[in-house]
């Protein structure tokens, strides 16, 4: 049976990542790894995997974020996590991110910018469509999908969870904060702060722990975020990324 996920990659409107330290690209369908088979995947930062019950982010059930501005200034807590899966030599899907990912950021970062796969549905339901076979897939070692502050139906929010309790694709939405009170389906809800602060809303297998106050250093406003540009460099409305001639 073929990858669901080749009918997204082989989409026209599809961005893959190249290595931008390496001409040579390589991908495997698979991979074992020090997580395969575990049920959760360190989240770089110990006092919250200390607050999550299963010890660092669920890999199989689903995390939703939510917040305000397309949460695009969440993605600095996630980026320890895209470092560590880079070894995998998976796809890292980000489903309508609200930018373009500043690709020599990540590479700095030590993120395999080879592996990052950008899909851009047209609408709601291509967007539920290609969040779903990505996390069915087994070629993604994770999938940020962008749901938006659409209304979205328990069992179309089932379906994904359901998908993500399959096999260990790390499953992360990001909606916005108008549906906390709303009933979710997923194995972990949070809101993250810019400032060091994360609130955990719901947690299977443990209560809530409320708010988490990360150490000092791991100050998440000092963090990058992955379409952070240098200073001096311009994205257009485009996306095309302008640097100035010295």
């Amino acid at each position: 049976m073929a990858d669901p996920l080749e009918h997204i990659i082989n989409r026209s409107d599809t961005w893959r990542g190249m290595d931008t330290g390496n001409s040579t690209v390589t991908m495997r369908s698979s991979a074992n790894s020090d997580w395969h088979g575990v049920g959760a995947l360190p989240t770089g930062f110990s006092e919250l995997d200390r607050q999550i019950s299963l010890g660092g982010w669920p890999l199989h059930g689903g995390i939703e974020v939510l917040g305000n501005d397309n949460n695009a200034n969440s993605m600095s807590l996630f980026l320890p996590t895209m470092i560590a899966l880079s070894k995998q030599k998976r796809w890292q899907a980000f489903i309508t991110p609200p930018h373009i990912p500043y690709a020599p950021r990540l590479h700095g970062c030590g993120v395999a910018t080879e592996q990052i796969l950008l899909v851009h549905p047209k609408n709601r339901e291509e967007r539920l469509w290609a969040t779903e076979q990505a996390i069915r897939s087994t070629t993604c070692s994770v999938v940020f999908s962008w749901l938006g502050s659409g209304e979205y139906r328990y069992a179309e929010l089932r379906k994904l969870q359901l998908a993500a309790t399959e096999n260990d694709t790390l499953a992360i939405l990001f909606r916005s904060s108008t549906t906390e009170e709303q009933h979710t389906p997923f194995s972990l809800r949070l809101t993250i702060n810019p400032h060091r602060t994360v609130n955990i809303l719901k947690q299977r297998g443990g209560k809530p722990s409320g708010r988490i106050v990360l150490p000092l250093e791991d100050d998440l406003a000092s963090q990058p975020q992955p379409w952070t540009l240098p200073t001096g460099v311009m994205r257009t409305r485009t996306g095309q990324v302008l640097t100035p001639v010295a």
